[in-house]
């Protein structure tokens, strides 16, 4: 290069960075607002890629197996194949949070495996004492632990007929009756009292072969919940594992549901080591974490949409204000280059610190986001979040995508103006025929993704909501200087009879449509955006309360550690009782297609005895009877029943939690689908595919005149509730969904407030001059102040109108196709959202302008 070329250069480089340093100095409040939106964004962004980094180093918690060197389990997920239109075939899969079991005579192929100390089976049935339900489990198991179970007094059990009970049951050397077996075969035998442990007080422990048998006549013959496995010293897990992996295999051994599973869903035998041990366990915690990175990664995606659309205005606007500026700087002979490289780098001065700032503040934003995760019941008992000290940087990964973002808008905005020759650089401005076809093309494939959405249910359809609103939005802002003219059409007309502050910010609204659209397109954001997300999980939440309340029919409800598990029979021969009904709440797994694409929907669902179920819990039945409830039976909701395109006498077929596959004969349709779910089963149906009998609650409606009271004395230990809480079903991740949302719906409150502060003090900002020449035409502090107000009136009400107009399509079409209903919205929170959205137009538009209206002028003579 020769030196004259590389002085220009040295020369062009010192431009460029005065230039930016001057326009960062000089244009501080106008990067105020940038800098805000920029460091929010980061620390959101930050926050949410440490919580998915988290859950997905996430694992279950090793409590009960922490002394076994590995765990042998059966397979807690199942499998689905389907071939997509056009495509090769995909499998997908689903967690199983009700136990698979292991065949009883894979414990002694373990035994023989080389380095293998000694092999324990574990078990837990069902028992009651006292009247209360407990769980059994072998003395044996304890050796499991990371510590033995300390006993506080006594010994272990040895004999058949001797018991462990938990501090506070008993005493040693007391002798109780304890209740075992299900249904028609529960029995009744009187044990020894032998020691008394620190264990949980509904844990009874028996000797080894006592709990086998009482487990096989809990209908667990030759099943076994785990295996621990106690290795030889100086065996590696590693080497373990591959050891008794190879054994299984070569006894063929699979787990006790293969026989019922689906031809495309194998049950190999799993052989758990290190943090996988807990997985044996706490049976919910695998299958939560796919839903909680699913849910984390759609929660961030909105927030980078919402993030890119709020920066980018911001910056624009920030711009916008200096385009006569820039324009200047052009005419002057400011090559592109130069312009470019300027505003590149005052981006940059500002983005920078910005994103770090975001950054560091995700980390304790991340531990506070966790904390209400866990204090809310959002996840899963036993699953454990780590947080190691590496992933403390991920947040500048997010920081980086921040700054890119923020330069990139940059460069394009400042586009028009390098590339303009100068003696055009000083025109004004004027949005094009592109702008305007672009802005209705994407409201009409909004329009159309609404109504794909009316035809779609679950969440295909809120899926369709939301890409609905969010392309409306956009085209929102594109078509902003044409909507706020049509805005002034109709707000014009009224706002001129306001007196004289009416008609001057009639005029200035219609003078400035480009300026008013710019002011609107952020509240049309907020509100389209909030409305979608809080209106469519309350349009549901709503429906579902009211059909609970609608199903209920009980007078009582009976619950609790006092109920044992053949209650629902001893309360049905109660004086007073006219009919008795047991509810228990459990999951299946349903396979099918979504968009063409294979998907297994994991559903809550109730079994419940069906002898005179009507007058306990009325489940609103269209066609058929539920009478007819029984194994090999099931009921369906309506909505269900027209997606499968099933009616009574048609077969369904599914897979209960355990991943066990039936076909099963459909015997009634039913309305009050979204409280008591999709499926209904008999009782003895879905509890056979239970990890444990549930926790017993039974349904009573009593006779005229009748008292409760029997069922008080009948069961001392148990709840009787009088007019009973609805019963309804919820989503496995329906808390997380709830806090998930409330944090969505913050963070786009906080970047939408951030937008319309911004543009709207900018705009406030650059009418100075403007202000100032009415103050000197003669138009006083009272009637500006009035216009201003009038104004930020305009347009929060024109913005509010829009974004509702926007949410509603989308909202529609969601609630029509879930819930059959029209779109719902609690009154308090559509109150919140027009509160914050006029104060902060108001604040944002007379804050600014104080300084204009401050001082004495000269008033001109009329």
């Amino acid at each position: 290069m020769k030196r004259g070329n590389r002085r220009d250069v040295v020369r062009g480089g010192g431009v460029v960075a005065l230039l930016a340093a001057r326009g960062a100095r000089t244009h501080r409040r106008a990067w105020a607002a940038v800098f805000a939106a920029l460091a929010l964004g980061s620390l959101l962004l930050g926050t949410l890629g440490l919580a998915a980094g988290s859950a997905a180093l996430g694992h279950a918690r090793v409590e009960r197996y922490a002394g076994a060197d590995a765990v042998v389990a059966g397979t807690q997920s199942t499998r689905y194949t389907a071939k997509p239109w056009g495509s090769e075939a995909r499998t997908v899969r689903a967690g199983l949070t009700e136990r698979v079991r292991v065949p009883a005579r894979a414990l002694e192929v373990v035994r023989q495996v080389p380095g293998v100390r000694a092999a324990v089976a574990d078990v837990a049935f069902p028992v009651t004492v006292r009247g209360s339900a407990a769980t059994g489990r072998p003395w044996e198991a304890t050796r499991l632990a990371s510590a033995p179970t300390r006993l506080l007094e006594g010994q272990p059990p040895s004999g058949a007929r001797e018991i462990v009970v938990g501090e506070g049951v008993a005493r040693a050397g007391d002798r109780l009756s304890i209740a075992y077996g299900t249904g028609s075969a529960t029995d009744t035998h009187t044990y020894t009292v032998t020691g008394v442990s620190a264990d949980a007080r509904r844990t009874v422990h028996f000797s080894r072969d006592e709990a086998h048998r009482l487990a096989e006549r809990a209908g667990r013959a030759g099943e076994l919940d785990a295996i621990g496995v106690l290795a030889d010293s100086g065996v590696p897990d590693d080497v373990l594992r591959t050891r008794v992996r190879h054994a299984l295999d070569a006894a063929h051994l699979r787990d006790v549901s293969a026989p019922h599973r689906a031809a495309d869903d194998p049950a190999r035998l799993r052989v758990l080591t290190g943090d996988a041990r807990g997985e044996a366990e706490f049976l919910a915690a695998a299958p939560a974490r796919m839903p909680l990175l699913q849910v984390l990664a759609s929660l961030a995606s909105v927030v980078v949409l919402v993030g890119v659309l709020v920066v980018t205005s911001t910056v624009a606007q920030a711009l916008r204000q200096r385009a006569r500026e820039l324009a200047l700087l052009r005419a002057v002979g400011a090559t592109p280059w130069q312009l470019r490289r300027a505003v590149g780098r005052e981006v940059g001065r500002i983005a920078v610190p910005a994103a770090v700032v975001g950054a560091v503040g995700a980390v304790p934003a991340y531990l506070a986001l966790r904390a209400l995760l866990v204090g809310r019941g959002a996840v899963p008992e036993g699953l454990e979040l780590p947080f190691p000290p590496w992933l403390a940087a991920a947040p500048l990964g997010t920081a980086g995508l921040m700054v890119l973002i923020a330069w990139l808008t940059a460069l394009g905005c400042c586009a028009r103006a390098a590339r303009t020759r100068p003696a055009e650089a000083l025109r004004e401005e004027v949005p094009g025929s592109a702008r305007q076809l672009t802005g209705c093309v994407l409201l009409g494939l909004g329009a159309a993704s609404a109504g794909a959405g009316a035809l779609q249910h679950g969440a295909a359809a809120a899926a369709a909501a939301s890409a609905s609103a969010l392309t409306m939005v956009i085209g929102c802002a594109l078509l902003g200087p044409w909507l706020a003219r049509g805005a002034m059409r109709v707000l014009g007309a009224p706002m001129r009879r306001l007196g004289v502050g009416g008609r001057l910010a009639a005029s200035a609204c219609t003078a400035n449509a480009a300026r008013l659209g710019a002011a609107i397109t952020p509240v049309v954001l907020v509100t389209a955006f909030v409305l979608v997300q809080l209106a469519g999980g309350a349009t549901l939440g709503h429906e579902a309360a009211a059909q609970a309340r609608d199903a209920a029919r009980a007078d009582v409800a009976v619950s609790g550690p006092g109920v044992p598990y053949d209650a629902v029979e001893r309360i049905r021969r109660l004086p007073g009782v006219a009919a008795a009904t047991a509810v228990a709440h459990g999951t299946v797994v349903v396979p099918g297609k979504e968009l063409g694409e294979p998907s297994l929907e994991r559903l809550p669902v109730l079994g419940v005895t069906p002898r005179s179920l009507a007058r306990t819990l009325d489940p609103a039945v269209r066609e058929g009877s539920t009478d007819g409830l029984r194994p090999g039976t099931v009921a369906v909701g309506t909505d269900r029943a027209r997606t499968l395109g099933v009616r009574p006498g048609d077969h369904v077929q599914l897979r209960f939690g355990d991943g066990a596959e039936a076909r099963l004969r459909v015997v009634a349709t039913y309305e009050r689908a979204l409280a008591l779910g999709d499926f209904l089963f008999s009782y003895e149906e879905l509890t056979r595919h239970m990890s444990a009998p549930p926790p017993v609650r039974v349904l009573a409606a009593l006779a005229p005149g009748a008292s409760p009271t029997s069922l008080s004395t009948a069961f001392p230990g148990a709840r009787v509730e009088r007019d009973p809480v609805p019963e309804r079903v919820r989503a496995e991740d329906q808390a997380l969904g709830d806090v998930l949302t409330a944090v969505a719906v913050t963070a786009i409150g906080g970047f939408t407030v951030i937008a319309v502060l911004s543009t709207l003090a900018l705009i406030s900002v650059g009418r100075g001059p403007e202000l100032r020449q009415l103050r000197l035409a003669g138009a006083d502090r009272r009637r500006l102040r009035r216009m201003l107000l009038l104004e930020s009136a305009a347009t929060a009400t024109a913005g509010l109108s829009l974004g509702t107009a926007t949410a509603a399509l989308p909202l529609l079409a969601f609630a029509l196709s879930a819930a059959g209903r029209l779109p719902w919205l609690p009154p308090g929170q559509g109150a919140v959202i027009v509160a914050v959205v006029v104060l902060t137009t108001a604040s944002a538009t007379l804050l600014p302008a104080h300084g204009a209206l401050r001082g004495r002028y000269p008033v001109a003579t009329r």
